[in-house]
């Protein structure tokens, strides 16, 4: 694999990220594009349509970069969906565990596709769906019944999860309605993974493919991972396209859509002793990283060395015992002022922010270097806190 830390000096050098007003995330438009050339490689070798998941990361600054590659976006609900159909201006696929007469409303309004997890709800919003003048395809989430998603938090197929309908669940079911299926049973996965989920899918559902317009595979594609398997995947698509009269197939990753195009800056406000070296950020896990608790895991920091002689529990600021990133080494010891680079930020991060504690957000700033464009997009205040509880 490439030296990460390299890549991410190359594509984050220091003259853009000292420039930077800390809390922020800095999101590089030249590797989003990298990104996308690599996904739409794939749709037309595969004719595939590759969309872009918005729960994982959703800025419409950098849409109409984005959407000239991909064919739309997939929503987790209405909001979402208005975001998509507004902003991205392609393709809005919609899908919720369940959905209020209020949500169905704005849904419609702004879904090309919709796609329910029973079929109970179905049934309940059908007639909103053929009363609304608009042709909307209607799809079905099901459970592949297969999954290797380490961490139980984020793995749709567990025992118990709520999460799609089985075989059983369909068994009688007049399904000349529904134009697809839905799967989705993946986590920054490879291909090979894909390959048994989908042989699982098979297993159970095969008998209903032949009467559907297209078969959603999900998302977790880890697809511009740089040891991802693309041959693979497009081989895994081509083939279940061929035997299925050429059904349309989707993919809906977020990350691959953004790796590596985000980093995370903050500055060091304190430091202090307390049996070891602590270092208090102007950030927060809590608020601003909160998968670093919620995986959990520890971000790579740019620059850090493998042997460094000093290590610091670098801290938040928000009143959480817990709010910490992790152990870090460095060279020197840090000081006030130090700024820390954190990679990989770009996805499933300001999406889930938060003001607890009424921790500052971080600003949002794109760059390019291809075109020499540095832009802050956002800085938020104390309006974006006190609208969000007032």
């Amino acid at each position: 694999m490439k030296n990460i830390y390299a890549q991410a000096l190359k594509d984050f050098p220091k003259e853009i990220t000292d420039r930077a007003e800390t809390p922020c995330y800095l999101i590089s438009e030249d590797v989003i594009r990298r990104n996308c050339e690599t996904l739409d490689s794939v749709q037309k070798r595969t004719g595939a349509k590759i969309m872009l998941a918005l729960k994982a990361f959703a800025l419409p600054k950098v849409f109409p970069l984005i959407s000239s590659y991909l064919h739309g976006v997939c929503a987790s609900g209405p909001i979402e969906a208005q975001l998509g159909s507004e902003e991205f201006k392609r393709e809005t696929h919609t899908y919720s565990p369940a959905f209020t007469d209020a949500q169905m409303e704005r849904t419609v309004k702004y879904s090309d596709h919709i796609v329910f997890n029973s079929v109970s709800q179905w049934h309940l919003h059908r007639d909103r769906i053929k009363n609304s003048g608009k042709h909307i395809e209607i799809g079905l989430r099901v459970n592949p019944g297969h999954a290797e998603v380490e961490v139980d938090l984020y793995n749709p197929c567990l025992p118990g999860s709520r999460f799609g309908v089985s075989p059983q669940d369909l068994e009688g079911v007049d399904l000349t309605e529904i134009d697809g299926l839905h799967f989705h049973a993946m986590c920054e996965q490879n291909s090979d993974v894909l390959e048994r989920v989908l042989a699982s899918f098979e297993k159970r559902f095969a008998h209903l493919i032949p009467q559907m317009k297209w078969i959603n595979f999900g998302g977790g594609h880890h697809i511009t991972r740089d040891d991802y398997d693309i041959e693979l995947l497009c081989r895994l698509i081509t083939d279940f396209r061929k035997r299925y009269n050429n059904i349309q197939v989707y993919l809906e990753p977020g990350e691959a859509v953004v790796l590596n195009a985000g980093v995370f800056i903050t500055s060091v406000l304190d430091t202090i002793y307390n049996g070891m070296d602590i270092a208090v950020c102007d950030c927060s896990a809590e608020t601003h990283m909160p998968d670093v608790l919620a995986m959990p895991y520890r971000p790579k920091l740019i620059g850090e060395p493998e042997n460094g002689k000093y290590t610091y529990r670098l801290g938040g600021i928000s009143c959480l015992s817990g709010d910490f990133i992790g152990d870090y080494r460095f060279d020197t010891p840090l000081k006030r002022g130090d700024r820390l680079v954190f990679t990989d930020m770009a996805l499933y991060s300001f999406v889930k922010n938060t003001n607890f504690n009424g921790v500052e957000l971080p600003s949002l700033i794109t760059f390019s270097l291809e075109k020499g464009t540095f832009e802050v997009v956002r800085k938020f205040g104390y309006e974006d806190y006190k609208n969000r509880i007032s």
